[in-house]
């Protein structure tokens, strides 16, 4: 699920790149967008980090009360 979303999201920031270029925005404002861009993708990437550590911290908890 986490996957998906950010393989959407990634999707849209491309798509999103492409518009850009064809209708060739002013060229400060594309900075600014890939910037933003940049910065979202960063902090999805982070979040999905931190839900895998939470999900294998989990894991491991059960793991170890199960054998104990």
């Amino acid at each position: 699920m986490v996957v998906v979303v950010l393989v959407v999201l990634v999707l849209v920031v491309l798509l999103v790149d492409v518009v850009l270029v064809v209708f060739v925005v002013p060229g400060a404002l594309v900075v600014l967008l890939v910037v933003v861009e940049l910065v979202l993708v960063l902090v999805v990437l982070v979040l999905v980090l931190v839900v895998v550590e939470l999900v294998l911290v989990l894991v491991v908890v059960v793991l170890v009360l199960v054998l104990v």
